[in-house]
């Protein structure tokens, strides 16, 4: 028997499996969890996986050559660099910008970067990690996104990029803010690890900023288990970030290639001797943040459903808010910046003073339903463990980072979830607050 037809074989087998292993569970109300995120996969996220360990080219690929263009084609940008996380991909998008290569734009250790707290810690990290300066501005309550008019009395000389994240996958007013970046020369990082597929004034986010970042873990929009992205429309600084994703390396050539600049062994670097095989001439503090082929070959197959997922959070989302509004009363219900069309990540929610009710409370309430909740993120960063003694600045105040730490959570509407979850969501929220019940 030949190997393709032990191919054929397998996908076969593979095709029964699939149509098995995924078949649609009913729901029952009060025995099925409803998690606020996961995974959807398939036949063919599962066909292309088992096509890429058979190829047994265990590192990237022709899997990932097909998924780094699908992609860039899918946000409209020249370049995607693949990586192993979201987390990833948003230190190697800052440490990109402190290049040396960059000249007097490289962001340097002290210098001030413009963001928020009240979000994911690893928007943030980067910035500590490499000694510049984080400086927290407050957020807007009900978009749950950087208030964009306290960003100008945050900017000061030393001041070199402004890097946010797309909350939950509501763009941040990206208008206002590359113009202030424009205004100020400062580099501007998209975090869109929650917002795949999100636009503002019809544009996809992502392509506003210099460089931006994407996750696949698998509560994301699309996933291939652990894995992230990293885009641009700059040559530049897609070759510096391929450098600090690849061990640091000045070498560009792809995977088991030799000699794509026809000029291996007749260079000068620094003080190394003349003709120094370029393969290993490193210009950055790189680190080793690929993926394997076999998830680019799942991430392959799950951008062809993109569209169809992101579709899905958004009914989902209306659904909610307008069956939500029975509870205004009691809680902020979230909206979408002016002149966006998010690719809503979760539905955020927020208690009001006046409810009467304490957060802990009612997310005891709701998973002893199994309803699985989630908090925004890290809440408030500067009071986490980790926090202390990390050198930052705030310019104002964070009463309303403070109100998301303490008020705010967020329930799915990730893909699997149809109109009985949703309902269910509604109804036990209606019982805990007394309403229509």
């Amino acid at each position: 028997m030949s190997l393709e037809t032990i191919r054929e074989e397998i996908a076969k087998l593979v095709t029964q499996y699939a149509e098995e292993a995924y078949k649609p569970k009913p729901f029952e109300a009060g025995k099925t969890v409803i998690p606020p995120s996961g995974k959807v996969i398939g036949e063919q996220e599962l066909q292309n996986m088992v096509a890429a360990s058979l190829d047994a080219w265990l590192t990237t690929g022709r899997f990932n050559t097909a998924f780094e263009k699908k992609l860039a084609d899918f946000l409209g940008v020249k370049y995607c660099i693949t990586v192993n996380s979201g987390s990833s991909a948003n230190l190697v998008a800052f440490s990109a910008l402190t290049s040396p290569k960059l000249g007097e734009r490289a962001i340097k250790k002290g210098d001030e970067v413009i963001g928020v707290a009240a979000g994911f810690p690893t928007t943030v990290n980067p910035i500590v990690q490499f000694g510049a300066v984080p400086v927290f501005v407050d957020v807007d309550l009900h978009t749950h996104n950087v208030n964009a008019d306290l960003i100008e009395q945050a900017i000061t000389p030393k001041t070199k990029a402004i890097m946010l994240a797309h909350t939950l996958g509501n763009p941040f007013n990206l208008e206002k803010i590359k113009a202030l970046c424009e205004k100020y020369n400062l580099w501007l990082i998209e975090d869109c690890c929650d917002a795949l597929g999100a636009t503002y004034n019809g544009q996809k986010v992502g392509t506003f900023g210099d460089i931006a970042t994407l996750s696949f873990y698998p509560a994301h929009h699309i996933t291939m288990g652990e894995g992230g992205a990293v885009f641009t429309n700059n040559a530049e600084l897609k070759t510096i970030a391929e450098s600090f994703r690849d061990w640091g390396r000045d070498c560009y050539c792809a995977p088991g290639c030799d000699n794509t600049c026809n000029c291996r062994f007749s260079q000068q670097h620094g003080d190394l001797p003349f003709g120094y095989d370029h393969k290993y001439v490193y210009s950055h503090l790189g680190y080793n943040l690929k993926i394997s082929d076999m998830q680019a070959a799942c991430g392959l197959a799950q951008l062809d459903r993109v569209e169809e997922f992101i579709e899905k959070r958004r009914k989902n989302f209306a659904y909610l808010k307008n069956r939500l509004q029975t509870l205004t009363d009691f809680l902020y219900l979230p909206e979408a910046t002016p002149n966006s069309d998010p690719s809503w990540f979760g539905f955020p929610i927020t208690l009001k003073e006046e409810s009467g009710t304490a957060r802990v409370d009612l997310l005891r309430f709701l998973d002893q339903h199994k309803i699985g909740t989630r908090l925004l993120f890290a809440g408030n960063l500067t009071k986490q463990p980790y926090f202390k003694g990390v050198e930052y600045r705030v310019v104002g105040d964070l009463t309303n980072t403070d109100i998301t730490m303490n008020q705010t959570f967020w329930v799915g509407i990730y893909p699997a979830l149809g109109e009985e979850h949703l309902e269910y969501i509604v109804e036990k929220l209606e019982e805990y607050f007394g309403v229509n019940f």
